[in-house]
């Protein structure tokens, strides 16, 4: 990570389920129901109760969703 960088913009940054939601444009319950179903194959790291997204994960989620016209 370079100065001009920070944690949040890192490739590699770890988001909270509230700040990944917003990311993404979603609920943080829309989080919680994709987890439990497996909905989609969006990754996730679970520490204890802790629930935290990688940024890189979210944009590979994001590009794989993307539909071209």
């Amino acid at each position: 990570m370079n100065s001009t960088q920070s944690p949040q913009s890192a490739p590699d940054a770890r988001l909270a389920e509230n700040e990944a939601a917003a990311y993404l444009g979603v609920k943080p319950t829309t989080l919680q129901i994709w987890r439990s179903t497996k909905r989609y194959p969006l990754a996730y790291i679970k520490v204890g109760r802790l629930v935290r997204y990688r940024l890189s994960d979210l944009d590979a989620f994001l590009a794989q969703r993307t539909r071209g016209a």
